[in-house]
């Protein structure tokens, strides 16, 4: 990690020149992330900014605070990572040197943490010390994706070997709780941010939601409960169910398929 950051992910210090408005008197340099307005078209269908990588981005995670987010081009070594700030349109790289592909990312709800997970690991910084906080071992053989709990304390990660891994982060550094259900590589993973549930999505065509309930009460596990198997896409070129999302309020879980569909679930 480079400079330290004041606070939880306000990032300033980090996020390094070269970035902003197109037109500006400095030129980038060689590498760096350019912000530039799109075209007329792209504009009137509502784009505002275009943030270009030096490798294609992948997926994107938004801080809770909704002024930063993180991207994600696994093909991108030690610039893999980047956190883009919209209100001063800057953007940079958190990490001087790549620990592995890097899979996926996200926020702390509640810290100034940001999780990283590669293809074996998940590494959780504190980017206010600059230090790395934890690392989980979730023996999958490649991380696929991840998602931290509304309260910070658990963690779920899928992973392309069919696994469903649950963390309690307080208790162990291997999962709490590890779900076999998919027959296929598990693609996408999602905490409900009000809600006790979670779901997963995966090549077989198929999300499975679950309860997923956890206690203020420090002795108390958390509570798995498998509720339903969602189906509607159909498998194309071997690939099933690449994404999913929760509705920020309701019970609803949209789902995006190989297919071309986008499902919305709400019953």
């Amino acid at each position: 990690l480079r400079e330290p950051l004041p606070a939880a992910v306000r990032g300033a210090a980090l996020l390094e020149p070269g970035g902003g408005e197109a037109g500006a008197s400095s030129e980038p340099a060689e590498g760096a992330v350019v912000w530039s307005r799109p075209s007329a078209e792209l504009q009137s269908e509502g784009v505002a900014w275009e943030v270009s990588h030096v490798r294609s981005a992948t997926s994107v995670s938004w801080h809770h605070r909704g002024d930063y987010l993180a991207s994600v081009a696994p093909e991108g070594a030690s610039r893999a990572v980047l956190l883009h700030q919209l209100s001063r349109r800057k953007s940079g790289s958190p990490f001087a040197k790549s620990k592995g592909r890097v899979e996926a990312v996200a926020f702390h709800p509640k810290k100034p943490w940001l999780c990283v997970a590669t293809q074996r690991h998940v590494r959780i910084y504190d980017l206010a010390s600059q230090e790395l906080h934890k690392k989980l071992n979730p023996s999958a053989k490649w991380i696929s994706s991840l998602s931290v709990h509304p309260g910070g304390d658990n963690l779920l990660l899928g992973s392309y070997d069919k696994r469903l891994c649950w963390f309690d982060l307080d208790l162990s550094a291997s999962p709490y709780k590890t779900l076999r259900s998919h027959s296929l590589a598990i693609r996408s993973v999602a905490f409900h941010p009000r809600l006790p549930l979670f779901a997963s999505a995966s090549d077989d065509a198929s999300v499975h939601v679950y309860h997923g309930r956890v206690y203020s009460d420090l002795m108390s596990n958390a509570l798995i409960v498998p509720l339903k198997i969602l189906k509607g896409h159909e498998i194309t070129s071997h690939l099933g169910v690449m994404d999913i999302a929760w509705h920020p309020t309701q019970p609803w879980l949209f789902s995006a398929g190989a297919d071309g569909s986008i499902l919305l679930y709400t019953g």
